[in-house]
């Protein structure tokens, strides 16, 4: 094996993304296996058609309020409002549409997209309100918006399921430029927050908040206003994710749109190795996470299981990565490696020694939220090191 076969066998093992690949790739052969045509992917009219392209599909919408919850988790904070966040922009989206002069119009369709994303900026600056004004704990302060939210979007859709039949609407959830437009999306998304964080000093502001919050503001950092302003991110995420939802199936079904989607989000960051303690995020991470979320759920359905087991299926699966990405139970197995293994030589000079070190024992040494992001992480990888003093 090469010198450079070797260090990057070594990175691999040291990744936080590597136990998710892994269980995603066990899901993908599971599912070849009870089915030969699972990874088959045909051109159609135009169209990619496949049981994958179904999963990227029907994956974005969780991908989108997943990538919000990254930076409201990466803040040390949370946000479990935005599933009643996507059904209101949902409702108030097809409602408009279907209360226009002419609901089969594009018009109609801009200003319902407009009105709904509009009202989730203002739900996002309410989150931000509670949790970096006033102070309030966020899982407290957004609780009151995912009770409350259901009862919103029951007003506005007076308790009824309202139809809508605009072509320009379905092209959002429903809509093919070859891949689906709801997977084009989620991705633009995706790609421009790792854009914004990663080449410019957000990420590196956002970790700090994460890390410190008060060091933060007493080096010169508005806390505050990064706080505030991930909320609101959160929150427009949510409402495209709820509008990609109704879109698909023309149609705001205020008591079901984006159930539960809030705990999907918040297991695809936490599989993705994000600390919920603050400060440590990974965007691709998040990208593999709900691909995972919604391999399984595409497995436990095409086995035939009841849909309600589908949250056990998910909770084995979410405790046994997170349990391999424990840095003891890292640090355990790298234990456990040949003696002849590279890591494990001896070596007089105490700098070889350090630069050997397995990276699990190094991320168990470090205080969360300062721990080193996943060098296989292509998306997060920063231009220039930097470094966040903690207070």
């Amino acid at each position: 094996m090469s010198a450079a076969t070797a260090t990057f066998a070594q990175r691999m093992r040291g990744s936080r993304l590597l136990w998710p690949v892994v269980a995603l790739v066990a899901l993908l052969l599971a599912n070849a296996a009870r089915n030969p045509g699972f990874l088959s992917v045909r051109l159609q009219d135009g169209h990619l058609y496949g049981s994958l392209v179904d999963i990227l599909k029907n994956g974005a919408p969780t991908l989108l309020i997943a990538l919000g919850m990254t930076l409201v988790i990466a803040t040390r904070g949370i946000d479990l409002s935005v599933g009643a966040v996507a059904a209101i922009a949902g409702a108030v989206a097809c409602t408009t549409i279907v209360g226009s002069s002419d609901p089969t119009s594009p018009a109609a369709a801009v200003t319902g997209i407009g009105v709904a994303l509009a009202l989730c900026l203002v739900l996002g600056l309410w989150n931000g309100f509670l949790v970096s004004l006033l102070g309030i704990q966020p899982i407290i302060a957004t609780l009151v918006l995912m009770t409350a939210g259901r009862g919103i979007a029951m007003l506005v859709t007076d308790g009824q399921i309202i139809t809508v039949r605009n072509d320009f609407f379905r092209e959002i959830g429903a809509g093919f430029l070859l891949f689906p437009i709801s997977i084009l999306i989620a991705l633009a998304a995706l790609v421009a927050v790792a854009l914004v964080t990663r080449r410019t000093a957000l990420g590196l502001l956002i970790e700090s908040v994460g890390i410190n919050p008060e060091a933060s503001r007493l080096a010169g950092l508005r806390s505050r206003t990064i706080i505030w302003t991930v909320y609101v991110f959160a929150a427009v995420c949510a409402g495209v994710a709820g509008l990609m939802i109704s879109s698909n199936v023309s149609a705001a079904d205020a008591n079901n749109a984006g159930l539960w989607i809030e705990m999907d989000a918040i297991l695809a960051v936490v599989i993705g190795g994000s600390s919920l303690a603050g400060g440590r995020y990974s965007l691709s991470g998040t990208l593999v996470g709900a691909l995972i979320i919604q391999t399984l759920t595409t497995t436990v359905y095409s086995m035939g299981i009841a849909p309600e087991v589908t949250l056990v299926f998910k909770a084995l699966v979410v405790i046994a990565v997170c349990l391999l990405q424990a840095p003891k139970m890292r640090a355990r197995f790298a234990r456990r490696r040949p003696a002849g293994h590279p890591a494990t030589q001896p070596s007089a000079d105490a700098d070889s020694l350090a630069a050997q070190q397995d990276p699990a024992d190094h991320d168990a040494a470090e205080p969360d939220g300062v721990a080193d992001r996943p060098v296989a992480d292509a998306v997060d990888a920063p231009d220039t090191k930097q470094k966040v003093t903690q207070s």
